[in-house]
């Protein structure tokens, strides 16, 4: 059987609906029922008949950091796992969390991965687990991690796990890693690249000259189901269909929704002043954050990756990001 972790996020969704399409032996984890709507829902953006699909998946109810319900979820005769359960935060107030959810969740399934003789093991982890550009160079796999006081939590926590993995791979287990860079998928409207969508929608004026990589989530899904079933291991690979400002972005998601395009440039200092009063705020009136200091900073930092490795590894061919962006806002007013 296939396991899918974090089923109920972007990745997993879309993951769940491809590989349901084609294998009757699946079992997903989910936390709480009300997840398991939005899971649905990523479901019909793709089929009317979306029913049929759902229920060919084996839900149990069960956290990566809690062994006893693992005990469970590993009771079915797994033999290949795609792990896409991840906490993402730039709230600093969230790394004690993430370190759990994101190192040590991570730890659980790796040595349930060990003890059951898995056949491969696919984790979804972040480009912001790979190292900083030299020199302003195109960033690729092969850039060195550095632990700086610039690395917010998401990331260290991202590496920490791929060093899991890599663990994985030392005590026998076949692995891949994908590192995708924003990724672009419809539904989860109030979180990630659909918080945007959202927030474009009703009148985004701002933005900053930040670049970073895109990637459709169906390349995503497509790229780890392509490397989970090849004879492809112990290797991690850069998702970035293309490298654009989120000014860019931000113009074509307008344009593709019918909106006005942000007009007015920020600079560094006006988010820096944000954060600050942002944090106040949130405090004041316990909400999390608008902006951190770590987010404020990610939106000016100019970061290129190089996709090379992976279409030279299996020819992958990544959608242009204004196409899946096209089609993100289409289904977004459904």
């Amino acid at each position: 059987m296939i396991l899918v972790t974090g089923g109920t996020g972007l990745v997993g969704a879309h993951l769940l609906y491809h590989l349901a399409k084609e294998n009757d032996a699946i079992v997903a984890i989910y936390r709480t029922k009300n997840r398991l709507e939005k899971t649905a829902n990523v479901f019909a953006y793709y089929t009317e008949n979306f029913t049929a699909l759902f229920n060919k998946i084996q839900w149990v109810q069960a956290d990566i950091t809690d062994i006893p319900s693992l005990e469970l979820v590993f009771s079915f005769p797994i033999i290949q796992v795609y792990h896409c359960a991840a906490l993402v935060s730039f709230n600093p107030d969230d790394y004690k969390q993430m370190r759990s959810v994101n190192i040590c969740g991570t730890a659980n399934i790796v040595n349930f991965c060990i003890h059951n003789s898995v056949k491969k093991l696919c984790f979804v982890s972040s480009i912001a687990a790979v190292g900083d550009a030299v020199e302003d160079k195109i960033i690729t796999e092969e850039n060195e991690w550095s632990d700086t006081d610039d690395n917010h939590g998401y990331a260290i926590t991202k590496y920490g796990a791929e060093m899991e993995v890599w663990r994985a791979s030392q005590e026998g287990i076949p692995v891949v890693i994908v590192n995708p860079g924003v990724i672009l998928g419809s539904g989860f409207w109030e979180e990630g690249s659909g918080k945007l969508v959202r927030q474009v929608d009703k009148g985004l004026r701002f933005y900053t000259e930040g670049v970073t990589g895109f990637v459709s989530v169906k390349d995503v899904v497509k790229a780890m189901i392509l490397l989970a079933e090849s004879s492809v291991k112990n290797q991690r690979f850069i998702l970035v269909s293309e490298n654009l400002s989120f000014r860019e972005v931000f113009s074509i998601i307008a344009e593709a929704l019918g909106k006005q395009k942000p007009s007015i440039k920020i600079g560094s200092f006006v988010t820096s002043v944000f954060w600050r009063f942002d944090w106040v705020v949130s405090k004041l009136m316990n909400r999390q954050p608008i902006l951190t200091k770590n987010s404020a900073k990610s939106v000016h930092n100019v970061n290129r990756y190089s996709s090379r490795k992976i279409t030279e590894e299996i020819n992958f061919i990544f959608t242009p990001v204004t196409k899946a962006i096209q089609e993100v806002c289409e289904n977004y007013y459904l």
